[in-house]
């Protein structure tokens, strides 16, 4: 017998009464999810490093920043909070991890728009592609201890 109406039922009746359907991802999938997003994290690190001369720069020359102290000062906090998040997720996987990954996720999101509003419309999605971030970062802390 099929149990997804029984299911979807519980969940229909779980939404009226204002409850909460419980997040379950199996080992496999919180796995995945965890270390995609340590990728993430430690790449946006040394990638901002590596090009602070190059890509990292123009991108803030083109916000309207010149001060080159104040660019290498973003350049390298940016990377560090990278870092830092990164080696979190990687080695204290745990709930306040994943909600200050979200918090920084959205505060550079914000940053960005309010600087940089025409990144929503880049081919590439620099920032559309922080939806899914958000997503996952939220299933994870739910998930997590």
């Amino acid at each position: 017998m099929n149990a997804a109406p029984s299911r979807l039922k519980q969940a229909r009746t779980a939404a009226r009464q204002g409850e909460d359907s419980p997040v379950s991802l199996d080992r496999f999938s919180t796995e995945l999810l965890r270390w995609s997003l340590v990728w993430v994290w430690l790449t946006s690190a040394v990638v901002s490093i590596w090009e602070r001369d190059g890509q990292s720069t123009a991108l803030l020359h083109s916000a309207g920043l010149r001060d080159p102290l104040t660019i290498a000062a973003l350049v390298w906090v940016g990377a560090s909070l990278d870092a830092v998040l990164g080696l979190a997720m990687c080695f204290k996987p745990a709930r306040v991890t994943y909600l200050a990954a979200l918090a920084a996720t959205l505060l550079m999101t914000l940053v960005a728009t309010a600087l940089l509003p025409e990144l929503w419309l880049h081919p590439l999605g620099p920032l559309t592609k922080n939806l899914p971030l958000v997503v996952m970062l939220v299933l994870l802390a739910r998930q997590a201890p």
